[in-house]
């Protein structure tokens, strides 16, 4: 890996940031379009903001795996899309009650509480509506896949499952094992199903070697997040600083102290990386989004 191609990583990851964007902007119904508000609040909530980390996801195991890139495409908007829709649910007063989103008022905020219940609704159905596009693989069970993985991820065994268990565990003492399971599914199932879809044309090798990188990378992206919310401002987050430690939640740096959590974090990217390394510099951008994630300003 030469230093100018190390170097070309954010140039990389910009391109590509700017192109789910304008994949997403097409998705999303216009503003003009009945029910109007409806349409406005789902535009505010998944355009605009974030670091689009599981699009990057889907898109370098895509070009790892050479899957091509309308379906790479594809793939990202829909993870993209269930990701905005777990947020603006998040954010609401019966889950997380945090008014601040992507350095903006919450979608509840700027709306209302029922706009921004349906705005969660409407994205997830737009995610299934958009990967379930009639002929975008020419292997119809590939699609069927596709779709079998981000359903799951989604659902009661990934995501919303592990928010389910998130909500119960408040003011609970857990195990670092209990924390690990419960954000396997609230945060790692969506960011493993990210990559996987992007793998969608990859070989049995690669798809398990991408299998054990996104379950390490997932994890670590959580405790990240949880070192972040002691460290950095709410200005750096673009959220509330410090929201889980006021909510009596249990967290990495709760459990283990900041330091060891810090060496787990470390410790998760290694092996990772060793997963990678079958592929040589076909795995460069994986690596690269692997210390993107693990080494966000702490």
């Amino acid at each position: 890996m030469t230093e100018n191609t190390a170097a070309d990583f954010p140039a990389w990851a910009k391109t590509k940031q700017t192109r789910i964007e304008e994949v997403l902007d097409e998705a999303l119904p216009p503003d003009s379009r009945q029910p109007h508000r409806l349409h406005s609040a789902m535009r505010y909530s998944a355009l605009g903001g974030g670091k689009r980390v599981r699009a990057l996801l889907c898109y370098a195991t895509a070009e790892l795996c050479n899957t091509g890139i309308e379906v790479a495409d594809a793939a990202a908007a829909a993870v993209e899309l269930i990701h905005a829709y777990s947020l603006v649910h998040d954010d609401m007063p019966c889950m997380d009650d945090d008014d601040l989103r992507r350095g903006k008022p919450s979608c509840h905020k700027q709306y209302d509480d029922a706009t921004a219940l349906l705005v969660g609704d409407a994205l997830q159905s737009l995610a299934f509506d958009v990967l379930s596009t009639p002929q975008l693989c020419t292997n119809a069970n590939q699609q069927i896949s596709m779709l079998n993985i981000l359903a799951k991820a989604a659902g009661s065994t990934g995501m919303a499952g592990g928010q389910a268990i998130d909500l119960d565990s408040v003011g609970k003492a857990l195990s670092q094992q209990a924390l690990e399971d419960m954000h396997q599914l609230k945060t790692g199932a969506l960011i493993q199903a990210a990559a996987l879809l992007g793998a969608a044309n990859g070989t049995l090798e690669q798809v398990s070697a991408v299998h054990i990188y996104a379950e390490n990378i997932g994890l670590a992206f959580q405790v990240v997040d949880d070192i972040l919310d002691t460290e950095a401002d709410t200005a750096t987050l673009g959220k509330t600083a410090g929201k889980d430690a006021d909510s009596n939640k249990p967290t990495y740096v709760t459990i283990l102290g900041l330091d060891v959590a810090k060496a787990l974090a470390d410790q998760l990217h290694e092996t990772a990386i060793a997963a990678l390394a079958p592929f040589g510099d076909r795995a460069l951008r994986l690596r690269q989004l692997a210390g993107f994630i693990t080494q966000r300003s702490f």
